[in-house]
């Protein structure tokens, strides 16, 4: 369907004031386009990695290497989305960054948190098209990933552990999952 202003608005999911570039924990969900399952299956609860996912996999640890000030935590990689803890170094994950901090006035520590997750994006897209290319892979709509990402500042050490939990457990819970194909409602 094409693009109609009076039908489709586009809301920012993000916090208004928040500062995406703030030392912190933060709990990273990006869903392919039409949620396409590309990068692999759930089987007997567990995701098994197709080339693909393979692929996400090396980008997603590549992510600390281009941005020194970035800590990588748990991922996943399902058929249709990633879920990942993402750690914009200078402040303890556990807890919710001091906004009134001196030493963080006038300045932020590490990348913004959309240039992390654009970068990802960006490179992950590039090796799929070369992998379509080169390798057969099945070919996606349009665009590899959805245009927009899916965030949570993580605030506490029982946030960040209920975080590590859902990702570890997604392939467990597929069947259940809104993100699964199996599970969506037809439009009449």
């Amino acid at each position: 369907m094409k693009y109609n202003p009076d039908i489709h608005h586009r809301r920012s999911i993000r916090l208004r004031q928040y500062d995406y570039s703030s030392a912190g924990a933060y709990f990273v969900t990006i869903c392919t386009q039409g949620r396409e399952c590309l990068f692999g299956e759930v089987v007997d609860e567990e995701m098994n990695l197709n080339d693909a996912g393979r692929m996400v996999s090396e980008w997603w640890l590549k992510s600390s290497d281009k941005f020194p000030a970035v800590a990588l935590d748990e991922y996943m990689i399902m058929p249709n989305h990633f879920h990942g803890i993402v750690v914009l170094v200078g402040a303890d994950p556990r807890v919710r960054p001091d906004y009134g901090a001196v030493e963080n006035a006038g300045g932020h520590m590490g990348p913004p948190l959309q240039r992390v997750v654009q970068w990802f994006k960006t490179k992950t897209t590039n090796a799929y098209i070369r992998g379509v290319n080169e390798h057969g892979w099945l070919p996606f709509p349009g665009r590899l990933w959805q245009r927009n990402y899916y965030e949570r500042v993580i605030r506490d050490e029982r946030e960040l552990d209920t975080a590590r939990k859902y990702i570890q457990e997604n392939p467990i819970k597929w069947h259940l999952d809104r993100e699964n194909p199996q599970n969506a409602t037809p439009t009449p």
